[in-house]
C-alpha cells in the first residue's frame, strides 16, 4: 500500500470525475464506461509509481530521502517483486482499457499503449524522460488532456472543445503536485544526478512555477466558465489554494514540503469535484 503512494491517486481519479461532468453536460455519461476509465487511469497511475520505485531504486536516486517510503530503496521489497507489481498493475489497465476500447474505438489501443509507455519510462529506460526535466509536460499531457478528453470521449464518442479546456485546469493541478513533490526532493535528486526540471530551475524559480500552476489552475477554470457559466462554482476553492500556495511562497522545506504535498491534493480534489458538478450543471 505504501508503494502504491495512495496520496498521489487524485491524479487519476480528478480527470475522470471532471470527464464524466463533461459527458453529463452533452448526451449524457454511460457510467459504467466511466467506472472502466478510472479503473484504467487508477491502474496506470499504481503501475507508475511502483516502476518509479523499482526504476530509481535500481539507480539508487531514493537511497536518501526526505518523503515517504520507497520499497526497493528502504530494502522493503525486492526489485523483482515491484517490478511485478508495476507489470501487474499495467496489465489491469490494459484489459479495462481494452474492453473501451472495443466498445468505443481501436484508436485507444494506442492512447492506452502510450499511456502505459509514459507510466514506465518516466523513470525507467535508457533515458528516462523523468530525469531530462520533462515530467511536468507528460504529466499535464497525459493527466489532462489525454485523461479528460478520454474519460468524455467513451461516453461521448467523440472529442468535444468543452472537454479540452476543461482538462486544462485539471492537467496543471497534476502538474503543481509534481512540481512541489520535486522542489521538496531537489538537494537529493541534484546529488544523485536526477536532472528534474526543479533541479535545471533552481529552487526560486520552482517555487514561482508551482505558485504560477495554481493561479492558472483557476484561469484554466475561468475558461471553463466560457463554456458552462456553472463551473464558476469552481472559484470557490480559492480559499483551499491558500494554505499551500502561502507555503511554497514563504519557503518551506523538506518536511514542511510534504504538508504542502497534502494541501495540494486536497485542492485538486476540491477543484475537480466542483468543476465536475459545475460542468454537468
Amino acid at each position: 500500500m505504501a508503494g502504491a503512494r495512495p496520496r498521489t491517486l487524485f491524479v487519476a481519479v480528478v480527470p475522470v470525475i471532471v470527464g464524466t461532468g463533461v459527458a453529463a453536460a452533452g448526451t449524457g455519461a454511460i457510467w459504467w464506461r466511466s467506472l472502466l476509465a478510472l479503473v484504467v487511469a487508477l491502474a496506470i497511475q499504481v503501475g507508475t509509481n511502483y516502476a518509479n520505485d523499482y526504476s530509481d531504486g535500481l539507480r539508487g536516486t531514493d537511497a536518501v530521502r526526505v518523503g515517504p517510503l520507497r520499497l526497493v530503496a528502504s530494502g522493503t521489497a525486492s526489485p523483482q517483486a515491484v517490478r511485478r507489481a508495476a507489470l501487474a498493475s499495467f496489465g489491469v489497465a490494459g484489459v479495462a482499457g481494452l474492453v473501451l476500447a472495443l466498445v468505443t474505438s481501436p484508436y485507444l489501443i494506442l492512447v492506452g499503449a502510450l499511456c502505459l509507455a509514459a507510466g514506465w519510462l518516466y523513470t525507467g529506460g535508457p533515458k528516462p524522460y523523468g530525469y531530462l526535466g520533462l515530467g511536468e509536460l507528460f504529466v499535464f499531457v497525459f493527466f489532462g488532456l489525454v485523461a479528460v478528453v478520454g474519460t468524455a470521449y467513451v461516453s461521448l464518442g467523440r472529442v468535444t472543445a468543452l472537454s479540452v479546456v476543461a482538462s486544462v485546469p485539471v492537467g496543471l493541478l497534476a502538474v503543481a503536485l509534481l512540481v512541489v513533490n520535486n522542489l521538496r526532493d531537489i538537494h537529493n535528486d541534484e546529488a544523485s544526478g536526477k536532472r528534474t526540471l526543479a533541479v535545471r530551475l533552481g529552487e526560486a524559480r520552482t517555487r514561482l512555477l508551482y505558485e504560477g500552476c495554481l493561479l492558472a489552475v483557476f484561469a484554466g477554470v475561468a475558461g471553463v466558465v466560457t463554456y458552462r457559466p456553472a463551473g464558476a462554482i469552481a472559484f470557490a476553492a480559492l480559499p483551499v489554494a491558500a494554505a499551500p500556495f502561502e507555503k511554497v511562497r514563504r519557503g518551506a522545506v523538506g518536511r514542511d514540503l510534504i504538508d504542502a504535498l497534502a494541501l495540494t491534493t486536497r485542492l485538486g480534489l476540491v477543484v475537480g469535484i466542483l468543476l465536475a458538478f459545475g460542468i454537468a450543471l
